[in-house]
């Protein structure tokens, strides 16, 4: 009677990983960048979802987009009056939101789905145009950028956003770094939704980004996350460098 019963389980466990395996969408990988500005150029009836906030999307955007924020009361009407025959191209700051909202599609039945890959911070700092309503005024010049790289012999650049998650959990690490003592470089934050012409002629395509500039050169680039120790490191190496050319 055991072996039956551990035999009817073993048949229900393979049919349920079946099932599964036939209504879960698989996940196709990204295209680049590059495939996915030429597909996206040339689709015809092309869908172009902003899956950012609200706030997010009046500030920058694709041009034709459509914002489809999750929190939103409206967020289950506006997917309701897609079609899911239309090629389909979703994005947001990186890859977490428009991940979540493209399987939510591919559930759903959508044939095409196309996932922004690096997401907007990555369509920005590699050249490719966004409808803007920054300001006038907001936005650093180069040059005026140059001159802030220039007001400490060593000066961090942090390019992040408010929005961004990833940009958030680096704040405490900045702030963990302001308030040593012996940590001599000045460190400035640039939120790149209010620069993004500025984040465009520096390529800064991944949020955050951390530069290190010694008298407005660059000397150190860091793409994501970084530790204090890390930061550190490199902030003595540079430092010990400088001593050894006086």
């Amino acid at each position: 009677m055991k072996k039956l019963r551990n035999f009817l389980l073993a048949v229900i466990v393979a049919a349920t990983g079946v099932a599964n395996a036939q209504t879960t969408p698989v996940q196709p990988p990204l295209l680049s960048l590059e495939a996915f500005a030429a597909k996206l150029n040339h689709a015809k009836n092309a869908q172009i979802l902003d899956a950012r906030s609200g706030e997010e999307f009046v500030q920058n955007h694709i041009k034709g987009a459509v914002n489809v924020d999750a929190k939103a009361a409206d967020y289950r009407q506006r997917l309701d009056a897609l079609s899911k025959d239309k090629p389909t191209f979703v994005y947001s700051i990186a890859n977490g939101r428009s991940k979540v909202l493209s399987n939510e599609l591919r559930a759903k039945g959508f044939k095409d789905v196309e996932e922004l890959p690096g997401g907007l911070a990555n369509w920005i700092g590699s050249g490719y145009p966004i409808i803007s309503t920054t300001k006038k005024g907001v936005s650093l010049t180069k040059a005026e950028f140059t001159e802030l790289t220039g007001s400490s012999q060593l000066v961090l650049v942090d390019f992040g956003s408010r929005y961004c998650g990833a940009c958030k959990k680096l704040v405490p690490v900045l702030d963990s770094l302001k308030a040593k003592t012996g940590f001599t470089p000045k460190i400035i934050s640039i939120e790149v939704y209010d620069n993004t012409a500025l984040a465009k002629e520096l390529k800064v395509n991944v949020l955050p980004t951390l530069v290190l500039y010694q008298n407005k050169k660059e000397v150190w680039k860091k793409q994501g996350f970084s530790s204090v120790y890390q930061v550190e490191a490199v902030v003595a190496q540079t430092t010990s460098s400088i001593a050894k050319t006086k």
